[in-house]
Formats: C-alpha cells, sequence, structure tokens
C-alpha cells in the first residue's frame, strides 16, 4: 500500500500520488496517461483527475500497480476499477491488468473462445479478477512467453486446472503441461501459432492470433518516441544478434497489434506494422 509520507515531492498536490516503491514499469501511464507520466526513472501524478473518466481511469492504474506505488489520500471506493479488468482491446482480446511484481509488472493478456480461454502470460493471482475470470469461462491454456512473466502460474493452474506451454529452452524450474521443443513455428491450436525467437531469453516465444494480434512478450513493443517497432538492447539477457536474427522470422507474419509484457501496444495496419518492423530489424543490425 502507498505511504503518503513517501510520496514523491514532484507528484501534483491533490489526492492520488505515487511512492518512492515505483519500479518504473511504465503500466499507470499507459492506463491513464491523462495523470501520470515519467519523472526520471519512476512515475509520477503530474495532473490531478479533473472528470470522472480520469478517476476511474486512475483507479484502474491504481488497482493494477504490481508493487502499490499508487495511493490516495482519501479514501476512495476502487471496486468499479477492479471489475474494469479483464479490459477489453479489441473483438476477444482483453488486457488483464493486476500486473505482478514478480514479473516486474509485465502485461498478460487474455483471449475468449468458445472452446476455452487462453491466457497470455500471467497476472497476479487476485481474487477479483479470478472471479470474473470464472463468470468468463476460467481459463484453459496458459502460454508464456518466456521465463521472467510466469508469476503466479501455479496459483492460476491450482484454481484452474489448465495446460501450461513453454519453451523447453526456458522450462527449468517450471512446471508445465507441454513444452515447444523446436525452432520452427508450432501451431498451438487453432488460429494460435508460436515463433521461436530467442534473444531477450534462449526460449522466448511469441504468438500470434488470427493474423491480427501478435502477442511479443519481450521482444518487440512499440515506441511513441520512434514512432514505430523497438526492442531493447540492455535486456538482451540472452543474446543480442540473435535477438536481430529471430527478429526476420516476423517478417513472414501479418499482423495489425503488437501486444508486449513490457512496453507500448502498437495498432497499425498489416502494411505499416510490416514496414515499421523492416525499419527496427535495420536498426537493431546497427546496434552492436
Amino acid at each position: 500500500m502507498a505511504k503518503p509520507d513517501r510520496a514523491y515531492a514532484r507528484n501534483l498536490s491533490g489526492d492520488f500520488f505515487v511512492d518512492d516503491t515505483c519500479i518504473d514499469c511504465d503500466l499507470c501511464r499507459q492506463i491513464a496517461p491523462a495523470v501520470f507520466k515519467e519523472d526520471e526513472d519512476h512515475s509520477i501524478v503530474y495532473h490531478q483527475p479533473a472528470t470522472p473518466i480520469e478517476a476511474h481511469r486512475a483507479a484502474m492504474a491504481l488497482v493494477a500497480c504490481p508493487t502499490g506505488s499508487i495511493g490516495t489520500r482519501s479514501k476512495i471506493d476502487i471496486n468499479k476499477a477492479t471489475l474494469s479488468y479483464p479490459e477489453l482491446i479489441e473483438e476477444n482480446v482483453y488486457f488483464c491488468g493486476f500486473a505482478s511484481p514478480n514479473s516486474y509488472g509485465a502485461a498478460s493478456y487474455l483471449i475468449l473462445r468458445s472452446d476455452g480461454n487462453i491466457m497470455i502470460d500471467s497476472p497476479r493471482f487476485a481474487r477479483t479478477l479470478v472471479r470474473r475470470l470464472e463468470e468468463l469461462g476460467g481459463i484453459s491454456i496458459m502460454i508464456f512467453s518466456h521465463r521472467d512473466d510466469i508469476a503466479d502460474h501455479e496459483k492460476f493452474h491450482q484454481y484452474f486446472g489448465c495446460r501450461r506451454i513453454i519453451h523447453r529452452a526456458d522450462s527449468r524450474g517450471i512446471d508445465s503441461e507441454e513444452l515447444i521443443e523446436r525452432q520452427e513455428p508450432v501451431v498451438l491450436d487453432k488460429d494460435l501459432l508460436a515463433v521461436p525467437v530467442p534473444g531477450h531469453t534462449r526460449g522466448h516465444i511469441v504468438l500470434l492470433y488470427r493474423d491480427k494480434y501478435l502477442f511479443t512478450g519481450d521482444h518487440l513493443s512499440w515506441s511513441d518516441t520512434r514512432g514505430g517497432l523497438i526492442a531493447f538492447r540492455d535486456v538482451a539477457w540472452y543474446s543480442w544478434p540473435e535477438q536481430t536474427k529471430s527478429m526476420t522470422r516476423l517478417l513472414d507474419l501479418r499482423f495489425q497489434w503488437v501486444l508486449p509484457g513490457h512496453g507500448r501496444r502498437g495498432h497499425q495496419s498489416e502494411e505499416v506494422m510490416h514496414q515499421k518492423l523492416k525499419e527496427c530489424i535495420e536498426w537493431m543490425k546497427n546496434r552492436t
């Protein structure tokens, strides 16, 4: 729980604040950009909510914060905010919210399907979220982009009995019911393709759903600053050259959405995404 006596001095005076436990995961700035912004290596409140919508988005950011670093100086009702998750992105694809500190605040996603819902990476095991997931049909499959973002997967598995899938190269010490063994793309289920992309970790994968939604974990994200796609050299724990090489595998895919674990979402036409991907690869080749 955030503490007012540890709030950053540069928070704008008012009810909402961010304290010094912030890990700069960026989620609050994505969820409520009218309220939160980056200040060096953490978030602050730069604008106090002035409308019901802004207040609701700020409360959603508070709920999603993995470290409980967002607080209010007066008591507010966050029930509506907690019930806003999973939050619809488009069609049957949702953002789970309730990020976990065990995955450094990574985003996780839910695909609703009549033949079994799929969760991609793991959020925090929060009772409110679990109840909502039950109402939506539970979880049939959990797929992990890589070993860093598994969070509370064991609790979700025990509760829903879901099948867990991860690449063998990232599976050490992680219980799972199915391993991806190869480096070639693998069809996991109807309209769902796993593409191994070593780089951030040795066993990292991305997931393509319906030739439209690309769930990218920590491999690739959108950059508002660059106006294009970007990868992160400083967190290529396994190999930056391998990550650059594996990025070219995505040129064979067509997608309109990039939905990362860390970083910003991107939504463009297939043509624009393909061009931005080519530009990203060339940019990566020039970063040794």
